[in-house]
Protein backbone atom coordinates (compact mmCIF):
# COMPACT_ATOMS: atom_id res chain seq x y z
CA UNK A 1 0.00 0.00 0.00
CA UNK A 2 1.26 3.45 -0.86
CA UNK A 3 0.07 7.02 -1.28
CA UNK A 4 1.60 10.41 -1.96
CA UNK A 5 -0.15 13.71 -1.24
CA UNK A 6 0.21 17.24 0.14
CA UNK A 7 -0.03 17.11 3.92
CA UNK A 8 0.07 19.39 6.95
CA UNK A 9 2.31 18.19 9.77
CA UNK A 10 0.17 18.14 12.92
CA UNK A 11 2.61 16.74 15.46
CA UNK A 12 5.48 14.38 16.12
CA UNK A 13 6.92 12.30 18.94
CA UNK A 14 10.47 10.92 19.15
CA UNK A 15 10.75 7.22 18.43
CA UNK A 16 13.96 5.33 19.04
CA UNK A 17 17.31 7.04 18.62
CA UNK A 18 16.52 9.31 15.67
CA UNK A 19 13.08 8.35 14.43
CA UNK A 20 9.78 10.15 14.93
CA UNK A 21 6.12 9.18 14.94
CA UNK A 22 4.53 11.81 12.73
CA UNK A 23 0.88 12.84 12.51
CA UNK A 24 -0.25 14.33 9.20
CA UNK A 25 -3.46 15.76 7.77
CA UNK A 26 -4.23 15.14 4.11
CA UNK A 27 -7.25 15.82 1.92
CA UNK A 28 -8.05 12.25 0.94
CA UNK A 29 -6.55 10.22 3.79
CA UNK A 30 -7.54 12.43 6.72
CA UNK A 31 -5.43 12.39 9.85
CA UNK A 32 -2.77 9.78 9.20
CA UNK A 33 0.25 8.66 11.20
CA UNK A 34 3.54 7.22 10.03
CA UNK A 35 7.06 6.45 11.18
CA UNK A 36 9.65 8.89 9.83
CA UNK A 37 13.05 7.15 9.97
CA UNK A 38 15.58 9.77 11.00
CA UNK A 39 12.72 12.23 11.56
CA UNK A 40 14.28 13.58 14.76
CA UNK A 41 17.71 14.06 13.17
CA UNK A 42 19.17 17.50 12.61
CA UNK A 43 18.70 17.14 8.87
CA UNK A 44 15.04 16.12 8.96
CA UNK A 45 13.69 17.86 12.08
CA UNK A 46 12.92 21.17 10.30
CA UNK A 47 10.67 19.35 7.83
CA UNK A 48 8.52 17.77 10.53
CA UNK A 49 7.67 20.91 12.48
CA UNK A 50 3.91 21.19 13.19
CA UNK A 51 2.22 23.50 10.71
CA UNK A 52 4.54 22.81 7.80
CA UNK A 53 2.98 21.91 4.48
CA UNK A 54 4.86 18.99 2.93
CA UNK A 55 4.60 16.55 0.06
CA UNK A 56 4.31 13.30 1.96
CA UNK A 57 4.75 9.70 0.86
CA UNK A 58 3.38 6.88 3.01
CA UNK A 59 4.23 3.21 2.46
CA UNK A 60 2.90 0.19 4.35
CA UNK A 61 2.62 -3.50 3.66
CA UNK A 62 -1.01 -3.44 4.80
CA UNK A 63 -3.46 -0.52 4.83
CA UNK A 64 -3.98 -0.67 8.61
CA UNK A 65 -0.28 -0.69 9.50
CA UNK A 66 1.53 2.32 10.93
CA UNK A 67 3.71 2.45 7.82
CA UNK A 68 6.73 4.55 6.96
CA UNK A 69 6.48 8.18 5.90
CA UNK A 70 8.88 10.54 4.17
CA UNK A 71 8.37 14.10 2.97
CA UNK A 72 9.73 17.10 1.12
CA UNK A 73 9.09 20.64 2.30
CA UNK A 74 6.52 22.69 0.38
CA UNK A 75 5.78 25.62 2.73
CA UNK A 76 7.75 26.13 6.00
CA UNK A 77 4.91 27.64 8.02
CA UNK A 78 6.60 27.05 11.38
CA UNK A 79 9.76 28.94 10.42
CA UNK A 80 7.82 31.78 8.79
CA UNK A 81 5.71 32.31 11.93
CA UNK A 82 8.67 32.13 14.31
CA UNK A 83 8.90 35.91 14.84
CA UNK A 84 5.15 36.34 15.47
CA UNK A 85 4.02 35.03 18.89
CA UNK A 86 0.36 35.32 17.92
CA UNK A 87 1.06 33.47 14.68
CA UNK A 88 2.87 30.69 16.53
CA UNK A 89 -0.04 30.40 18.96
CA UNK A 90 -2.56 30.21 16.11
CA UNK A 91 -0.50 27.58 14.32
CA UNK A 92 -0.06 25.49 17.48
CA UNK A 93 -3.76 25.70 18.31
CA UNK A 94 -4.97 24.71 14.85
CA UNK A 95 -2.57 21.75 14.58
CA UNK A 96 -3.40 20.52 18.09
CA UNK A 97 -7.14 20.66 17.45
CA UNK A 98 -6.85 18.85 14.13
CA UNK A 99 -4.63 16.18 15.67
CA UNK A 100 -6.82 15.50 18.70
CA UNK A 101 -10.38 16.16 17.47
CA UNK A 102 -10.38 14.52 14.03
CA UNK A 103 -10.89 10.76 13.79
CA UNK A 104 -7.97 8.85 12.32
CA UNK A 105 -7.94 8.05 8.60
CA UNK A 106 -11.28 9.71 7.84
CA UNK A 107 -11.19 12.34 5.11
CA UNK A 108 -12.41 15.84 5.97
CA UNK A 109 -11.43 17.90 2.91
CA UNK A 110 -12.98 21.21 4.14
CA UNK A 111 -10.92 21.06 7.34
CA UNK A 112 -7.75 20.31 5.37
CA UNK A 113 -8.28 23.11 2.85
CA UNK A 114 -9.28 25.58 5.55
CA UNK A 115 -6.12 24.81 7.51
CA UNK A 116 -3.91 25.10 4.42
CA UNK A 117 -5.47 28.50 3.66
CA UNK A 118 -4.69 29.75 7.17
CA UNK A 119 -1.10 28.52 7.01
CA UNK A 120 -0.52 30.04 3.57
CA UNK A 121 -1.62 33.47 4.80
CA UNK A 122 0.09 33.35 8.18
CA UNK A 123 3.26 35.20 7.06
CA UNK A 124 1.06 38.25 6.38
CA UNK A 125 0.21 38.51 10.08
CA UNK A 126 -1.97 36.44 12.37
CA UNK A 127 -4.12 39.33 13.61
CA UNK A 128 -6.08 39.59 10.35
CA UNK A 129 -6.56 35.81 10.31
CA UNK A 130 -8.30 35.48 13.66
CA UNK A 131 -11.88 35.74 12.27
CA UNK A 132 -11.08 33.04 9.71
CA UNK A 133 -9.44 30.93 12.38
CA UNK A 134 -12.60 31.00 14.52
CA UNK A 135 -14.66 30.14 11.42
CA UNK A 136 -12.31 27.20 10.90
CA UNK A 137 -13.02 25.99 14.44
CA UNK A 138 -16.76 26.19 13.69
CA UNK A 139 -16.13 24.23 10.48
CA UNK A 140 -14.21 21.60 12.44
CA UNK A 141 -17.18 21.24 14.79
CA UNK A 142 -19.52 20.74 11.84
CA UNK A 143 -17.24 18.19 10.18
CA UNK A 144 -17.08 16.00 13.27
CA UNK A 145 -20.85 16.11 13.73
CA UNK A 146 -21.39 18.89 16.24
CA UNK A 147 -22.17 21.86 13.99
CA UNK A 148 -23.87 24.98 15.32
CA UNK A 149 -27.34 25.89 14.03
CA UNK A 150 -27.11 29.60 13.27
CA UNK A 151 -29.85 29.84 10.61
CA UNK A 152 -32.69 31.17 12.76
CA UNK A 153 -33.78 31.93 16.31
CA UNK A 154 -34.60 28.84 18.36
CA UNK A 155 -37.35 30.72 20.20
CA UNK A 156 -39.09 32.74 17.47
CA UNK A 157 -37.94 31.24 14.17
CA UNK A 158 -36.81 34.68 13.01
CA UNK A 159 -33.64 34.86 10.94
CA UNK A 160 -32.71 38.45 11.79
CA UNK A 161 -30.79 40.04 14.65
CA UNK A 162 -29.24 36.80 15.91
CA UNK A 163 -27.02 37.63 18.86
CA UNK A 164 -26.77 34.59 21.13
CA UNK A 165 -26.31 30.81 21.08
CA UNK A 166 -27.83 28.36 23.53
CA UNK A 167 -25.00 26.53 25.32
CA UNK A 168 -27.25 23.48 25.55
CA UNK A 169 -28.55 23.11 21.99
CA UNK A 170 -26.06 25.09 19.88
CA UNK A 171 -28.95 27.00 18.26
CA UNK A 172 -28.97 30.74 17.65
CA UNK A 173 -31.21 33.10 19.60
CA UNK A 174 -32.32 36.58 18.53
CA UNK A 175 -31.20 39.56 20.60
CA UNK A 176 -34.62 40.56 21.95
CA UNK A 177 -35.83 37.02 22.52
CA UNK A 178 -32.71 36.09 24.43
CA UNK A 179 -32.43 39.22 26.54
CA UNK A 180 -34.08 37.71 29.66
CA UNK A 181 -31.53 34.86 29.59
CA UNK A 182 -28.49 36.73 28.33
CA UNK A 183 -26.39 35.70 31.35
CA UNK A 184 -26.94 32.04 30.45
CA UNK A 185 -26.32 32.38 26.71
CA UNK A 186 -23.14 32.54 24.64
CA UNK A 187 -22.55 35.64 22.57
CA UNK A 188 -22.74 35.10 18.80
CA UNK A 189 -20.39 37.46 16.90
CA UNK A 190 -21.79 38.47 13.52
CA UNK A 191 -18.73 37.26 11.59
CA UNK A 192 -19.75 33.66 12.32
CA UNK A 193 -23.04 34.06 10.46
CA UNK A 194 -23.40 33.00 6.81
CA UNK A 195 -21.84 35.50 4.40
CA UNK A 196 -25.22 36.62 3.03
CA UNK A 197 -26.54 37.58 6.47
CA UNK A 198 -26.62 41.22 7.63
CA UNK A 199 -23.46 42.17 9.49
CA UNK A 200 -21.58 39.00 8.61
CA UNK A 201 -19.01 40.90 6.57
CA UNK A 202 -18.71 43.91 8.86
CA UNK A 203 -15.30 44.56 10.46
CA UNK A 204 -14.75 42.63 13.68
CA UNK A 205 -12.40 43.20 16.58
CA UNK A 206 -10.71 41.41 19.48
CA UNK A 207 -13.88 41.30 21.61
CA UNK A 208 -15.70 39.57 18.75
CA UNK A 209 -12.86 37.08 18.20
CA UNK A 210 -12.80 36.29 21.92
CA UNK A 211 -16.57 35.72 21.95
CA UNK A 212 -16.22 33.46 18.91
CA UNK A 213 -13.46 31.40 20.54
CA UNK A 214 -15.47 31.06 23.74
CA UNK A 215 -18.45 29.91 21.68
CA UNK A 216 -16.61 27.28 19.65
CA UNK A 217 -14.51 26.31 22.67
CA UNK A 218 -17.62 25.53 24.70
CA UNK A 219 -18.89 23.02 22.14
CA UNK A 220 -15.47 21.60 21.33
CA UNK A 221 -14.89 20.97 25.02
CA UNK A 222 -18.34 19.55 25.68
CA UNK A 223 -18.89 17.48 22.56
CA UNK A 224 -15.52 16.63 21.01
CA UNK A 225 -13.28 16.32 24.06
CA UNK A 226 -15.49 15.43 27.02
CA UNK A 227 -16.47 12.25 25.17
CA UNK A 228 -12.78 11.34 25.14
CA UNK A 229 -12.30 12.38 28.78
CA UNK A 230 -9.84 15.01 27.56
CA UNK A 231 -9.45 18.75 27.98
CA UNK A 232 -8.95 21.14 25.09
CA UNK A 233 -5.31 21.19 23.96
CA UNK A 234 -2.90 23.50 25.78
CA UNK A 235 -2.05 25.16 22.48
CA UNK A 236 -5.66 26.22 22.08
CA UNK A 237 -5.73 27.61 25.64
CA UNK A 238 -2.61 29.66 24.90
CA UNK A 239 -4.22 31.21 21.84
CA UNK A 240 -7.37 32.00 23.82
CA UNK A 241 -5.25 33.78 26.44
CA UNK A 242 -3.59 35.90 23.74
CA UNK A 243 -6.92 36.84 22.20
CA UNK A 244 -8.29 37.68 25.66
CA UNK A 245 -5.30 39.98 26.21
CA UNK A 246 -5.99 41.68 22.86
CA UNK A 247 -9.62 42.20 23.87
CA UNK A 248 -8.62 43.66 27.24
CA UNK A 249 -6.16 46.06 25.59
CA UNK A 250 -8.80 47.23 23.12
CA UNK A 251 -11.27 48.36 25.78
Amino acid sequence: MEWQAPAVVLGLRPYGEAGALVSLLTEAHGRHAGLAKGGASRAQAPVWQPGNLVEARWVGRLADQLGAVSAEMVHPSAALAMEDPLGMALLASACALAETALPERQAHPPVFHGLVSLLARLPGGALALLPDYVRWEALLLREIGFGLDLASCALTGAADDLAWVSPRTGRAVAAAAGEPWRDRLLRLPAFLLAEDRPGANDPSGPADWLAGMRLTGHFLGRDAYANQNKALPKGRAMLLDRVAALAADSV
